[in-house]
């Protein structure tokens, strides 16, 4: 036992090693997974392991749906539906004090609802709404901080690609995982929204009064928005009334997108080819942290990481929500410096089986890690999607990005506190599927 401890222990000194020296997270989790598994069993069994594992990854039907909801999102980039959110924003929101920001909030969570990846709507309504908060007179700061934190609602609000990989992984239904991302992620928006209009409050300098615009603009600009509703309800409402499964909504999500993008005039042969390239290198990089991941379980099961694990922090003396706690504080620290898709399938394998020996509901505690693991995303001296921003926006310092999402940040615990406090916020909608 205490050799497969100290083998257990040397594997996740090499996997972080590797992970610091920027070596792909699949790859270091694949390499250490054969490593551990040939030095507790034998080199043969994890040769076999090595030849079988990959393809039956690759060729699981339930995982046919990422690249099919990753598709459906370049897709929805391309065609131009960030802009046409943005627009409906600045039409109802824009005339309050702080407006713009408040419209491109809402822009986010529209976009989020057809991308599913944070990432991709920090970019994309960094390229949006960045130039415009600019023009009007938002600080740097204020502007990046808002793109950032709404950026986040990516992996939250459904289609959500990390759902899909956490139901993957424990063993959930996808569909009342993607369905209980709704009401959280509009609680999400919400509290943002107050956020900005705290900081208009107190610091009335910092944002601009907006344009205001007569009912017949605002209802005008709604008939932009009509292919991400129709998307929207074609695929998670379908889900929730059992009309199709998620693999099917998903296919069904990438096909219509294209549809609407072809009779829109904005996806011609060459465009197409580009989207279709894009979604499959976004496709393989998660497929291959699959892969290693599928490999890592194999030496998570034979040196019983897991068990120990879980006995370890069953027997703390801090209540099963001291340890719940203590769980999430582990991914928003750990959210800070790795890909959100990597620190799930790393880290819900490990942490999952205590989850299960306390009890709570494994839905609601999916929905808790995507939160924890957005909070990672913002959160300084690291978080991705600050890094985003900065990539796509030279001239934006790290330190203004920074001290923008800090209140974004601290609303955030209040957020995650709700939901901890009220589960039924995460379970009303898929208990009633």
């Amino acid at each position: 036992m205490m050799e497969r401890d100290l083998i257990a222990i040397l594997g996740f000194i090499v996997l972080f090693t590797m992970i610091f020296l920027r070596v792909p997270v699949g790859i270091a989790m694949g390499l250490v997974g054969l490593g551990g598994f040939a030095a507790v069993v034998s080199v043969d069994p994890a040769l076999a392991t090595l030849a079988s594992s990959p393809i039956r990854t690759v060729t699981n039907y339930n995982l046919s749906l990422i690249p099919m909801f990753i598709l459906m999102g370049v897709f929805a980039t391309a065609t131009g539906m960030s802009r046409e959110l943005f627009r409906v924003g600045q039409a109802w929101l824009g005339r309050f004090k702080g407006g713009m920001a408040m419209s491109t909030l809402a822009a986010c969570g529209g976009f989020a609802a057809i991308c599913g990846s944070s990432v991709a709507t920090a970019a994309t309504m960094t390229k949006v709404a960045l130039p415009e908060m600019q023009r009007q007179g938002y600080s740097n700061s204020v502007a990046s901080g808002v793109i950032a934190s709404g950026g986040t609602l990516g992996i939250l609000i459904p289609p959500s690609v990390v759902l899909v990989l956490y139901g993957f992984l424990t063993e959930q239904d996808i569909g009342k995982l993607l369905v209980a991302g709704i009401i959280p992620g509009i609680l999400a928006i919400g509290v943002q929204i107050a956020v900005i209009r705290i900081i208009a409050w107190r610091r009335p300098d910092s944002m601009p009064q907006g344009e205001r615009t007569d009912w017949r603009e605002k209802f005008n600009s709604l008939r932009g928005v009509w292919a991400v509703i129709l998307l929207f309800m074609a695929v998670v409402g379908g889900i929730y009334l059992g009309v199709v499964t998620p693999v099917e909504a998903a296919a069904l999500g990438a096909v219509c997108t294209f549809i609407i993008g072809v009779v829109r005039g904005r996806l011609d042969f060459p465009t197409t080819v580009k989207c279709l390239i894009e979604a499959l290198r976004t496709s393989v990089s998660i497929f291959m942290i699959l892969v290693g991941a599928m490999l890592f379980s194999y030496f998570l099961a034979v040196t019983q990481t897991p068990q120990a694990l879980t006995s370890w922090l069953v027997s703390l003396p801090i209540g099963d929500y001291g340890v719940l706690l203590l769980i999430l504080a582990a991914f928003i620290i750990m959210g800070c410096v790795l890909d959100p898709m990597a620190m799930i399938i790393l880290m819900v394998p490990i942490v999952f089986p205590v989850v299960q020996s306390l009890g709570f509901d494994p839905i609601w505690f999916g929905i808790l890690v995507v939160v924890a693991v957005e909070m990672g995303m913002i959160t300084p001296p690291i978080g991705i999607n600050c890094f985003i921003i900065r990539s796509v926006a030279p001239n934006v310092t790290l330190g203004q990005v920074y001290k923008g999402v800090l209140p974004f940040v601290m609303s955030d615990f209040v957020r995650l506190g709700l939901l901890l406090l009220f589960p039924w916020l995460v379970l009303v909608l898929p208990n009633s599927m």
